[in-house]
This record gives C-alpha cells, structure tokens and sequence, in this order.
C-alpha cells in the first residue's frame, strides 16, 4: 500500500460511521489479495507472506468486531472462518486459486455493506478528530490538506 493510500484509508477512517469502517476493511482486504498476486506473480515469497499476513489482520479485526447478540454475526463467523483457512492453504501453496475464493466472498461482502452505507445515519465513531479539507491549489497541481482550528484538543475525551 501506498504512501498516498494509508493517508486516504487513515482520513477515510477518522470520519466514517460503523459500516463505513467494516468497507473500509473489505476494501483494503482486495488490495492486499492484489498485492498478494502481484508478488505470486513475480514469484516474491517475502511480499506474499507479507500481504498474506495483512489480509489475516483485516480479518481478524472484523471477527473481533462481529455481535453475536444478532444471528447474522454467526453467518458472517462461518464466512470469516473459511476465509481464515483459505489463507492458510494459499500461504502453505503459493496458489492464486485460494486467493480467488477469498476475493470472490470479500466482493460480495462489500458489495452488501456498500448498500447498507446508504442505510447508515449514525455518526463518524472517532470523535474528537479534526477536520480536513483537501483540495487542488493554484500550483504545480498539488493537494493541499487545510486543518481546521489547528490548537483544538485531539486527545481522548474522558
């Protein structure tokens, strides 16, 4: 992952709502499965791993975030659950066939919440943040990030 793309996932982060963040994981889990491919193709055992581990990270972070208070929590349990051990056979394998099955379910993952962001009212789940605005300038077309209120408290509000 780029440079450029952590900054947008970080602000993209700071401002979304609890479905956004779960989009947001489904988004960067299909760009580590790119990564991943790519470093198959170019037979770089190293980057593989590494997107591999990324991947499992995304995906542990939202089986930690599911509520089993709600049935759909044990659907979602048993899809994470089979993604989880096609990882581990496409990182024992070196196989782009594993990597297709967890890129097919993710797909439809984020195909699903995508729809429920319409849905979602609530608000961004980070408080306390700063606003950013972020827009071309009359330069050499380069971006430029204006902070809002830049003495504003940005710890933890207790």
């Amino acid at each position: 992952m780029t440079k450029e793309l952590k900054q947008e996932y970080t602000l993209r982060i700071t401002q979304a709502n609890k479905t956004q963040l779960i989009t947001i994981l489904y988004e960067m889990i299909l760009l580590y499965l790119d990564e991943a491919k790519d470093a198959l193709k170019e037979e770089d055992k190293a980057a593989y791993k590494n997107a591999i581990r990324k991947i499992r990270g995304c995906m542990n972070e939202l089986t930690a975030s599911l509520h089993f208070e709600y049935e759909l929590a044990q659907n979602l349990l048993q899809l994470y659950l089979y993604i989880n051990r096609e990882l581990v056979q496409a990182s024992m394998h070196y196989e782009a066939e594993n990597l297709n099955h967890v890129e097919a379910v993710i797909k439809e993952l984020h195909k699903a919440y995508k729809q429920l962001e319409t849905q979602d009212t609530s608000g961004p789940v980070m408080g306390n943040t700063q606003t950013v605005y972020a827009g071309l300038t009359y330069g050499r077309n380069t971006l430029t990030e204006s902070i809002t209120d830049p003495s504003a408290n940005r710890g933890f509000c207790v």
